[in-house]
This record gives C-alpha cells, sequence and structure tokens, in this order.
C-alpha cells in the first residue's frame, strides 16, 4: 500500500487484508480436513463434530465480542484477532487428540467471530466515510483468500505431507498481511460511536420532553440521563430489536447457502448427477467463480438498484435456479443451477452487513455471530438432512434456505438507496438508532 495516496483506495486495501486474512485461514484448515481426520485417526461424525465446534464458538462468541468492539475499536479487535487466527493454525496442526483439537476449533470460531465483526465494521465505517459503495468488493477479497488458500495447500500438499509445515507457512502469510496493514486501518472510534449515542440519547430524551410535560426534562438533565443512557445499550444487547433479529435471520440462512455450496456440491454431481471425479470439483468453481464476479460488480447494483432490491431478487434466482436444477437433474443443469445460487446468494453478506453497522456495534456483533455460526454450522446440518433422507433432499434444503433470505430481507428496512426505503415508512420504528 506504499505510494497509494487516495485515501480511500489504501483504506480499502487494507481492510481488504483483513477480508483475504478470513478466507484465507477458513479454506486453509478446510483444505486439509482429510489429513487431519488420518493423523487423529476420526470417524465421519468426528469430523462433523470438530466443524461444529467452530459453529458453537462463533455461536457464543457474540456477547464477549460486542463488549471488546466497544472497549477496543474495531481496529483494534481485527489486529488481536487477525493474528490470533495465524496462533490457531498452529495449535490445530500441534493438537496430539481429538479433545484438544475440538477446544481449538472452538477458539477458532470465537476469533472468527471478532474479526468478523471487525472487518466488516471497518468496511461499513469506510463506506459511510467516503459516501462509496465498496463491501461487495471486499467480500470479493474473502472468496479470493480462499482460493488463495486451495492454490497454496495444492502446492504444499505437493512438497511435503506434513500438516504443520503448511499451517506453519499459512501462519506466517497471515501475519505478515495483518502486520502489514494495520496502520492504514480506519482509526479506532469507540469514544466519538458512544458519543454519538449519547447525542441520539440526549434527542430522543428531548423530543420525549416535548411531549410528556415537565416531568421529562428534570431527568433529562444531570446524572440520571447519564444513568439512562448508560442502561439503554444494555437493554438492547440482551434484547435485539426486531430489525436487527430479521438481518440475522437473512445472515444465517445466506451464509448457510454459502457454506454448503462449497462443501456439498461436489458430491452432489458425483452421487446424484452421475459427474465423473474430474468434472465433480467443478460445482465449486463454478460456484466460487460466479461469486467472485458478482462481488466485484456488485457494489455498482447496490448504487443503482439499492440493497434490498439486490438481495431480494438475487436471492430468489438463488433459490429457484438451484430448485429448478434439482428437479431438472443431470449434471448440465446443476452446474447452471450451481451459477445462479452463486450469482444470486453473491451479494446477501454485504448488504446486510452494512444493515446491521447502521445499528450499532451491538446489532453488528449480533448479526456477525448468527452469520458466522451459518458459515460454520450450516453444512453439518445440511449433511445431516442428506443422511436421514437423501443428497438431492438436502440440496433441496439449500435452495429453501437461499429464498428464506428473500422472506427476511422483506421485513428489513434497507436505507442505502433512498429508492428502496420509502421516507415515509422511516419513522414507524422509533426504537431503532437509525430512525434517530
Amino acid at each position: 500500500m506504499l505510494g497509494v495516496r487516495d485515501d480511500f483506495r489504501r483504506r480499502l486495501l487494507a481492510i481488504a487484508a483483513l477480508f483475504c486474512v478470513l478466507g484465507f485461514q477458513y479454506a486453509t484448515w478446510a483444505a486439509r480436513l482429510p489429513a487431519l481426520k488420518s493423523d487423529l485417526d476420526l470417524s465421519k461424525a468426528e469430523v462433523g463434530l470438530l466443524l461444529m465446534a467452530a459453529g458453537v464458538g462463533a455461536a457464543i462468541s457474540f456477547p464477549l465480542v460486542a463488549v471488546l468492539t466497544r472497549r477496543l475499536g474495531s481496529r483494534r479487535l481485527a489486529v488481536v484477532s487477525g493474528l490470533f487466527l495465524g496462533a490457531v493454525l498452529l495449535g490445530l496442526a500441534a493438537a496430539p487428540n481429538y479433545p484438544l483439537a475440538l477446544a481449538v476449533m472452538c477458539l477458532d470460531g470465537l476469533a472468527v467471530g471478532c474479526l468478523n465483526v471487525a472487518m466488516n465494521a471497518q468496511g461499513a465505517a469506510l463506506e459511510a466515510r467516503h459516501d462509496r459503495t465498496a463491501m461487495a468488493k471486499l467480500h470479493a477479497v474473502f472468496s479470493a483468500g480462499s482460493l488463495f488458500a486451495a492454490l497454496l495447500a495444492s502446492g504444499m500438499n505437493a512438497l511435503t505431507d506434513s500438516v504443520a509445515a503448511h499451517f506453519g507457512a499459512a501462519a506466517a502469510i497471515i501475519t505478515l498481511l495483518v502486520v502489514a496493514t494495520r496502520s492504514h486501518l480506519l482509526p479506532d472510534e469507540a469514544a466519538a460511536e458512544q458519543a454519538g449515542h449519547a447525542t441520539e440519547q440526549a434527542g430522543h430524551a428531548a423530543d420525549q420532553a416535548a411531549d410528556a410535560g415537565p416531568a421529562v426534562p428534570a431527568a433529562a438533565t444531570g446524572t440520571g440521563s447519564t444513568a439512562n443512557q448508560a442502561a439503554r445499550p444494555r437493554r438492547r444487547l440482551s434484547l435485539p430489536a426486531t430489525a436487527t433479529l430479521w438481518m440475522g435471520g437473512a445472515m444465517v440462512f445466506g451464509t448457510v447457502t454459502e457454506g454448503a455450496m462449497n462443501d456439498w456440491s461436489a458430491l452432489y454431481l458425483e452421487e446424484v448427477a452421475g459427474a465423473s471425479a474430474k468434472v465433480a470439483p467443478l460445482g465449486i468453481a463454478v460456484v466460487s467463480v460466479m461469486m467472485v464476479a458478482a462481488r466485484l460488480f456488485a457494489d455498482g447494483w447496490r448504487a443503482r438498484w439499492g440493497d434490498g432490491r439486490v438481495v431480494r431478487v438475487g436471492s430468489v434466482l438463488a433459490g429457484t435456479g438451484l430448485a429448478l436444477a434439482l428437479l431438472a437433474g443431470g449434471v448440465v443443469p446443476a452446474l447452471l443451477g450451481f451459477a445462479c445460487m452463486g450469482l444470486g446468494i453473491a451479494a446477501v453478506t454485504p448488504c446486510v452487513y452494512v444493515a446491521a453497522a447502521r445499528q450499532g456495534s451491538d446489532a453488528l456483533a449480533l448479526v456477525a455471530a448468527m452469520g458466522t455460526t451459518g458459515l460454520l454450522a450450516g453444512p453439518p446440518v445440511i449433511g445431516f438432512i442428506a443422511q436421514g433422507s437423501s443428497m438431492t433432499w438436502g440440496m433441496g434444503a439449500v435452495a429453501a434456505s437461499a429464498v428464506l433470505v428473500a422472506a427476511c430481507a422483506t421485513r428489513i428496512r434497507w436505507t442505502t438507496a433512498a429508492q428502496d426505503s420509502p421516507a415515509p415508512t422511516e419513522p414507524a420504528e422509533p426504537a431503532e438508532p437509525a430512525a434517530s
């Protein structure tokens, strides 16, 4: 990033490095699951539980992430969690037995939850600061990081069978990326954000004073106001707003869809569609290429049509395209359905993260934790469905999950584009921070 004078581009590259780190780290250990299975002598069920451990870590990360985001700020949290993810790879390679591997994967889920919130908070702040869309491109870098990890895994496999050597090299790359970009991230503004929240609280109190009479101004001044302002954020943490829960639902179903397509598309092609062993990996390639391409263009779609429309139309395209492919059967329809899935679902997570960031750090932490849980725990759930019925029904659940994203999106108030959120509906939810 040396020599990049434009502030937006310099910050964008630094934040993109965080997205690359997360995608790279996730794909690195996922690519070596067969080796870990062999080294630890695990059954398929134990491998499933190993994946679930990461999901559990992500699920329980929400309270911790919310507190750390407010105390450390997104910049310091991103640096600490990014470095910790590199250490997690070393711990996983050194784990001598299954229980310790489960513990390491649980810590991985916690760290992923922290970095996920921090980097998306940075991306949303960059968009707000420069009034330019960038989140979809950042998520494209996440996919590119996964691709880089796959290429590195292939190269390391050709050189050595050692998981420790592979994970050591990957940890070094992660450390270099985090250290090189930390000074170019957006500065921490936790204090400023809290001051902004306090201003919002004061504005609400003033409005209530105008409506409720003389009893309110006495409470709106002095130490009582400070105590009330300190209590309200805690109440939002323990009882999320309805809008935040709808965002979390969209995020869960979207990340379940993403994760399941990465983990199960090749198996569906080989076992159900009748593809050869050489053709089956094309399923992952088609989904990945379409997602990266769509995310590179999605910021333009967001600016033109609004986040809500992009999410609704895209998720319906993803669900119906895959459903029709399952009904038709065969390799070619499956690949076309996978292409629809990658194209349609690509912009869901960037748009939902931006919407959640507008609701404050607690909302972003909750939505990110739900998304990480869906990404890590969703594929095993789809596997359980396929085990109990068939792979076709399992992939059908993936299609249904994409359609449920659209259902949740209809209940979210999107504010990126004016045409996507009509002005008369904005005052409908006075409890939301964005409505003040």
